[in-house]
């Protein structure tokens, strides 16, 4: 037991109980579930309590590339990004730092145990709704307050907080017995999966956001600077801004354009019946 884990291990736990969607304590959603709850920021904290910041930027850029299409409707979800997020990467910088691992691990946890604890979560609150109902229909105020707010943060920050310090915690000595005991070749099978999964992500965000198989170019074209031609992400993110605003005006034109001429079109047909031969 590595006790020096412990205050990385119960900062992890708190993190991932602030970035639920439910969680009330960092304006709602708002702060909580968009903010500490995104892979990008869990690495940042995450590297912070670890000591090494750099470290945790880097993994949580890979597991952010993974989730960065990831989805849910209408309460569904096929990964829970917040056990994802703090208790992968928060294993990955217990273990190894390696970007590639923390995504294996991250998509591990986050469609095994973040389904199961999410799954469970929303049983357990169905118990909570009736509990304030009936406290509702008897005016009874403090048990609104304790069946709407005080239960369900408490269970909560159980069902997240606990399991994401328990992974972090006792995962480490699991993780590097699994890494020394199999051969190197599964190793490296896992790093080279590990970092094909964010260029995955990456393609179903584009699968949404890309309308036009034509905007491809566009794609290409900016991988072609960033490879090749060596420019920063900085120099492409300006180039990029001045194409999209040309496009923009291009389209801008040719929909006032089709306007015009569908006005015109409709004129001229109004036109010719009142100028029937045989009407006048």
């Amino acid at each position: 037991m590595n006790l020096a884990l412990l205050f990385p291990a119960i900062m992890c736990g708190v993190f991932c109980y602030l970035g639920a969607i439910e969680s009330c304590c960092l304006l709602g959603m708002t702060g909580g579930y968009y903010i500490m709850g995104r892979p990008l920021v869990a690495g940042l904290l995450c590297g912070l309590v670890f000591g090494d910041v750099t470290a945790g930027v880097l993994c949580g850029v890979a597991v952010q590339a993974v989730f960065i299409a990831n989805l849910s409707t209408g309460g569904a979800t096929n990964s829970e990004i917040t056990y994802a997020s703090y208790g992968g990467i928060g294993l990955a910088l217990a273990t190894t730092r390696d970007p590639a691992i923390a995504v294996t691990l991250s998509v591990l946890i986050g469609q095994t145990l973040g389904l199961i604890f999410y799954n469970t979560r929303m049983a357990v609150y169905s118990f909570f709704n009736n509990g304030a109902q009936r406290a509702a229909e008897n005016n009874d105020d403090r048990g609104i307050t304790l069946w709407h707010i005080v239960y369900p943060q408490v269970c909560t920050f159980l069902i997240r907080a606990v399991p994401v310090f328990l992974i972090v915690f006792f995962g480490q000595g699991v993780v590097d017995a699994l890494l020394n005991s199999v051969p190197e070749v599964v190793t490296h099978i896992i790093s080279v999966l590990g970092g094909v999964l964010p260029a995955l992500g990456i393609g179903m965000l584009m699968n949404i956001v890309i309308k036009d198989k034509m905007q491809l170019v566009f794609f290409l074209a900016g991988f072609v600077l960033l490879a090749f031609a060596g420019l920063s992400m900085v120099a492409i993110v300006f180039i990029a801004a001045l194409v999209a605003y040309l496009v923009y005006l291009s389209s801008g034109r040719k929909v006032a354009e089709a306007a015009v001429g569908a006005a015109e079109g409709t004129q001229a047909s109004a036109s010719a019946v009142y100028e029937d031969d045989d009407l006048f």
